[in-house]
């Protein structure tokens, strides 16, 4: 598949880094030599100085050729025509970043695809979700569904309170009786792992699980979780992001914004019927506790600076607040979450770049979820008929090592499958893969 991406940044070079480990042809543009020289020194693409809107270089990149024009770069403009005109000059599919939210809403959908851009990815938009996504299930530090609630993949931290610590999960086999769940990824540290039933579950492991939304308490309870209720959250910042996610949240729970710009507080105030707008600077502690941080339930930081967002979050967990989320910039941070005392560390440009694979990836591929700090994928696939899946029992699949099969759907039901477990046509499957592994794990899935 050639693909090119227009714009070398922090969210173009995490998608060229990803598609580059599976042998896919890959062109990345910037203007920036500095970032390209950056980016052919760690990864196997091919690189070209020059402005993505430029038809000379879309030419010089064979767009002619493209199956996919990705323009990712800083300027939402050049994004948009970068995008129209790679559709006029051969590429068969484009996508563009955008920050306007109103360009992503439904009803303009078909005016940009008749401009020839087919999907535009809004971070902040998509930021905005995954953080409502948290904040409703505020014992996780992870939650995604898959085909409306069908499966969940959930993360969880273990403590000292976790019962399981220092036991195999073999060892602890006998608490999921009926494999109701199963662990599918262990983060610890920076390695990623892949648990097996030797695998021993260690102090701050970060697991993620796959079960049905019925056993997710059971999963509470085997760590030694307890739910949190929320019903009290404070915001700090009221750029897109943090008004976006209170206008998800205002209707559920009592929100409060803190916004240090007095005339976006007015804005604010208006578009936020249900939310208390509070002007004043977030990183004055006194502000926060008067208006109420001991009482809240969840804390989120969405200002511009991340440094403010993780101090500030580090504050309320001081002040008891159970559940706090920060936005960060600088992916490196995303490793730190575990550790730093922050329950949830999210990154507009890795969630938006995680979006982005759907329309990479080769096969019946129905959802794909890349994991905060994992080095790895989590895919839904779509089995065909003569897929090699459907060949034989799982156990008997030569699956590569570095995977594994974590749930199947099948209508309206789902399963945690066994190795005696058959897949059949039209099942839906959700992988763990390596990135090394994806390439074989899409053949047997083709």
């Amino acid at each position: 598949m050639k693909i090119i991406i227009a714009g070398a940044g922090d969210m173009g070079f995490h998608l060229a880094r990803l598609l580059a480990s599976e042998s896919q042809d890959i062109i990345l543009i910037d203007t920036n030599q500095q970032v390209l020289d950056y980016a052919q020194s760690h990864l196997d693409v091919m690189v070209l100085k020059g402005n993505a809107t430029s038809i000379q270089t879309l030419q010089e990149a064979s767009i002619q050729r493209a199956d996919l024009l990705v323009a990712v770069t800083s300027s939402e403009e050049n994004n948009l025509i970068s995008a129209i005109l790679g559709k006029k000059l051969g590429a068969k599919m484009t996508l563009a970043r955008v920050d306007h939210e109103e360009y992503t809403l439904a009803e303009h959908v078909e005016t940009f695809q008749e401009l020839g851009i087919d999907a535009l990815i809004s971070p902040r938009r998509l930021a905005a979700k995954e953080i409502t996504r948290l904040v409703n299930r505020a014992a996780l530090t992870d939650v995604f569904e898959f085909e409306q609630g069908k499966l969940f993949l959930i993360g969880i931290t273990l403590d000292q309170s976790s019962p399981i610590i220092h036991q195999s999960i073999v060892e602890t086999a006998h608490l999921n009786p009926n494999l109701v769940f199963q662990p599918i990824a262990i983060l610890r540290g920076q390695e990623t792992i892949i648990p097996r039933s030797n695998t021993v579950f260690q102090m701050n492991d970060h697991v993620y699980f796959i079960t049905q939304k019925k056993y997710i308490d059971s999963i509470l309870q085997v760590t030694g979780k307890e739910p949190i209720p929320v019903k009290r959250i404070m915001i700090l910042g009221g750029g897109i992001t943090g008004r976006l996610t209170a206008s998800l949240l205002e209707d559920k729970y009592q929100v409060i914004l803190v916004e240090n710009n007095r005339d976006k507080c007015f804005n604010l105030a208006e578009k936020l019927p249900k939310t208390l707008v509070i002007y004043g600077d977030g990183r004055n502690v006194q502000l926060l506790e008067e208006e109420g941080l001991e009482e809240m339930d969840a804390f989120i930081a969405v200002t511009p600076n991340s440094e403010t967002n993780i101090i500030t979050s580090l504050i309320a967990k001081k002040h008891g607040v159970k559940r706090t989320i920060a936005l960060v910039e600088n992916m490196e941070y995303i490793h730190l979450s575990q550790n730093i005392g922050v329950d949830t560390l999210i990154n507009r440009k890795l969630i938006a770049a995680n979006n982005i694979f759907r329309y990479i990836r080769r096969g019946q591929v129905e959802d794909i979820t890349s994991l905060h700090g994992v080095d790895a994928e989590v895919i839904e696939f779509v089995v065909k008929k003569h897929s090699a899946v459907t060949k034989k029992l799982i156990k008997n699949l030569s699956f590569p090592e570095n995977a594994l099969i974590g749930g199947v759907i099948r209508g309206n039901e789902s399963y945690i499958p066994r190795g005696d477990f058959q897949i059949v046509m039209g099942d839906k499957v959700v992988v763990f893969a390596m990135p090394d592994a994806i390439s074989t794990i899409e053949r047997l899935f083709n």
